[in-house]
């Protein structure tokens, strides 16, 4: 009886011995059930406002996208709408190529016109490639040279184990030379959500209708969401869905509870229920373990900044917005850094010029910084302010 007692004992030391996981998992980890149980051939959560990986499975595997393509075929539409190429109620002509897109689409009809919002709107809820195609001709004459803009955008964003040969994903094959990776595509979708939030109007509509206006008249087409995570997952705001015999089942989503902004993708998930529950797994785990940290400077105060040679030589300044950072995990906010810089700078400087910035860190780590702008301007000293501010400094020295 003792000896059993004793090996019960045994047993549960060398529990207590092992090390609990970190909670950033890698493939291992997440094939074990340590972390977040991912069946899907590769995954990643990201936080959305840091880029920093929480979750990781294959990350960096080159997989067929689908349909997740179409995040930054959305990112040049939106890009061309802010550079005032065309707004939002700017007519599209389908042309017969667009037209004859397969797979998923809103059977849109040669010389079809339909603005710009409705074409997202197709893009965004249906995974329409017909829409898709129009209105890559729309922003660069042609889809091949909208690919080309694709691939320069991601280079950019540092999407290093991606190329794209169309814009819509639909005729997808590693050895044609499309491809992606979860973590590119969670480094794309964070670029649209971030530059773009107005994504989010049409990425968590569940259900819609357009109008299709043809030579046969006129006829609504149903649109249906093809992120099911938008009918009940908490704080969804998108974002895209792919699929092919190939890719299998993707997906990346994005959601926001309390200031903490998440990424999900999923890709070569064997099934299409598997995608949304595996994705909404890792939103799960994220949001139950990431606290934010929020800086809104109540307790810091900021003296006037010297403008040598400068009309004031003194201005007031203030940081251009509060810092935020989500940590993964506990952590101490005693133990948060700050550090005040400022530029080398000289007069004129204009209200709202970035004079300098307050960089964070924690335990040594860098956490991010938050520019400090100027309240006034500060106009350079002429011969006779000058000659006024020495005879001043010459009567308080006298003075003294």
């Amino acid at each position: 009886m003792k000896k059993i007692t004793v090996s019960i004992l045994l047993f549960f030391v060398s529990l207590l011995a092992i090390p609990a996981a970190p909670f950033c998992a890698h493939a291992e980890e997440a094939a074990s059930g340590s972390a977040v149980n991912v069946t899907a051939r590769s995954a990643v959560l990201l936080d959305g406002k840091s880029g920093e990986i929480i979750f990781e499975k294959e990350k960096d595997t080159e997989l067929v996208p689908a349909s997740i393509t179409k995040i930054m075929t959305l990112i040049l539409i939106f890009e061309a709408i802010d550079n005032g190429k065309f707004s939002l109620d700017d007519p599209v002509t389908v042309s017969e190529y667009a037209a004859s897109m397969g797979g998923s689409q809103v059977f849109l009809e040669p010389q079809e016109t339909q603005t710009v919002n409705t074409m997202i709107k197709c893009i965004s809820i249906a995974s329409a490639n017909d829409a898709a195609v129009a209105m890559a001709e729309k922003v660069a004459g042609s889809e091949e040279s909208f690919v080309k803009m694709m691939n320069e955008k991601a280079k950019e964003l540092g999407m290093v184990h991606t190329q794209f040969k169309n814009c819509t994903g639909l005729d997808d094959d590693i050895s044609s030379g499309h491809f992606s990776s979860a973590y590119d595509v969670a480094l794309m979708s964070r670029e649209l959500v971030i530059k773009h939030p107005q994504i989010s109007n049409y990425s968590t509509v569940w259900m819609d209708t357009i109008v299709h206006k043809t030579k046969k008249g006129e006829s609504n087409f149903g649109l249906t969401n093809t992120n099911k995570l938008v009918r009940y997952y908490d704080g969804i705001t998108g974002l895209k869905t792919g699929s092919t015999s190939k890719a299998k089942y993707c997906l990346s989503a994005t959601a926001s509870r309390n200031n903490i902004d998440l990424i999900a993708v999923v890709m070569a998930a064997p099934d299409h229920k598997v995608r949304f529950t595996e994705a909404q797994a890792l939103l799960d785990y994220g949001f139950a373990n990431c606290n934010i940290y929020e800086d809104a400077f109540e307790d810091m105060t900021f003296e006037p900044l010297s403008v040598k040679g400068g009309i004031p030589s003194n201005i007031n300044v203030y940081p251009q917005e509060k810092f935020t950072h989500t940590f993964i995990g506990d952590y101490d906010a005693d133990l948060i850094e700050k550090t005040v810089t400022f530029n080398a700078i000289s007069p004129p400087i204009k209200k709202g010029d970035e004079v300098g910035s307050i960089a964070y860190s924690y335990k040594g780590k860098n956490l991010g910084s938050v520019p400090l702008l100027a309240l006034q301007d500060s106009e350079p000293a002429s011969y006779a302010d000058t000659l006024l501010i020495s005879i001043r400094k010459f009567f308080r020295i006298q003075a003294a």
